[in-house]
């Protein structure tokens, strides 16, 4: 049994028992988003007007380091400024989506394509990110896959400037928005790994990538 079957199986059981069916699922469903668009928020934080600012100086809090850029033409050129001053390689896997890019004309060999064991630098855009936290919010898809952000030492995030959001609230109207549902995976993303469970000293690159680089994309 695969997993996508183990999940069926689980939340097929899980609707017997609540006696769901194909007929009162909709009436129920509605009432669930009856209730969601009823609800209140509570108390948020003040975050400046610029978002985008606000994202990158949040971000470099949190140890990623940040480049903006005016186009996204210009992302290939940026990666590859990173990659150099890190001494890091030349080579990286992609979302299938940024595979376009002359990132050849670059100096960089570039698969669009999901992260193995052995990838060093993923490159990956985001769905949106959040200024107040300096973080990335990813979907997983055939197209967005996650170890592109998961495997790899280094991550580079490519991220427009149109898509940072004030709050995670917002980011989740927008998941709603966009999507009406949540895929199978969101990964909300805020700088490298890290853990302080040994010691209590805080050690970067515990349970996934070292690095995080942040290409800010119309940001002007």
């Amino acid at each position: 049994m695969t997993t996508l079957d183990s999940r069926s199986d689980i939340l097929g059981r899980i609707r017997s028992r609540l006696g769901r069916t194909a007929e009162n699922a909709v009436p129920a469903r509605a009432d669930i988003e009856a209730c969601l668009e009823r609800r209140e928020q509570g108390p948020r934080p003040e975050v400046e007007s610029d978002l985008v600012a606000r994202f990158r100086a949040r971000s470099e809090a949190l140890s990623s380091t940040v480049e903006e850029v005016a186009r996204l033409e210009d992302t290939p050129a940026a990666v590859a400024r990173y990659l150099a001053a890190h001494d890091l390689p030349r080579t990286a896997v992609a979302w299938p989506q940024l595979a376009g890019l002359d990132w050849a004309g670059a100096g960089l060999q570039v698969d669009g394509r999901a992260a193995r064991g052995d990838d060093l630098v993923g490159i990956t855009g985001v769905f949106c990110a959040v200024a107040e936290t300096g973080t990335l919010a990813l979907l997983s898809g055939p197209d967005t896959p996650a170890t592109a952000s998961l495997l790899p030492e280094t991550h580079i995030a490519v991220v427009s400037a149109s898509r940072i959001v004030r709050g995670m609230e917002d980011a989740f109207d927008l998941v709603r928005l966009e999507c009406g549902e949540l895929p199978r995976a969101v990964n909300f993303i805020s700088g490298p790994s890290r853990t302080g469970d040994i010691e209590q000293t805080l050690v970067l690159g515990a349970h996934g990538p070292y690095r995080v680089h942040i290409v800010i994309v119309g940001g002007d």
